[in-house]
């Protein structure tokens, strides 16, 4: 059976910076086509749950509060990318507008919910490096 990363929140784990999470219709019908290996590239990059929101600004992923958390983002998608190949995954389905997971559109580094095209840390290295990367919105192409 193919396998998939997915980020962990839509499968109801509760890892998003508010502690929340967001669970996504359609999973069970995922289950059924491929193994799921679930990711949280914040929590793997060292950061806590909850956390401050955070956004892409410039290169750089900066807190609402204005702390730099780019390493820890960085460390996050490098980890990820191991446990991709680890698991011999090709594809991804992960949240979109985060500044991990985002593909596509991204928050606008302004902290307004403004949105701008663009891609998180995490889903950027993962189409450097050949996976396949889908939003949640494209669950259906799966």
């Amino acid at each position: 059976m193919e396998k998939l990363l997915i980020s962990a929140c839509l499968l109801g784990v509760s890892c998003r910076y508010d502690g929340k999470s967001k669970p996504l219709d359609g999973i069970e019908k995922l289950m059924d086509k491929y193994e799921l290996v679930p990711v949280c590239a914040e929590i793997m990059g060292g950061l806590s749950t909850p956390r401050d929101p955070a956004e892409i600004v410039g290169e750089k992923v900066l807190t609402e509060k204005g702390k730099d958390v780019t390493a820890q983002y960085i460390k996050g998608a490098e980890e990820v990318l191991r446990l991709g190949r680890l698991f011999g995954c090709k594809k991804a389905l992960l949240k979109e507008k985060s500044p991990s997971c985002g593909s596509g559109m991204i928050h606008n580094g302004k902290f307004d919910g403004g949105l701008i095209k663009g891609f998180g840390k995490t889903a950027a290295l993962l189409l450097e490096n050949g996976f396949e990367v889908f939003g949640e919105s494209e669950i259906e192409k799966l």
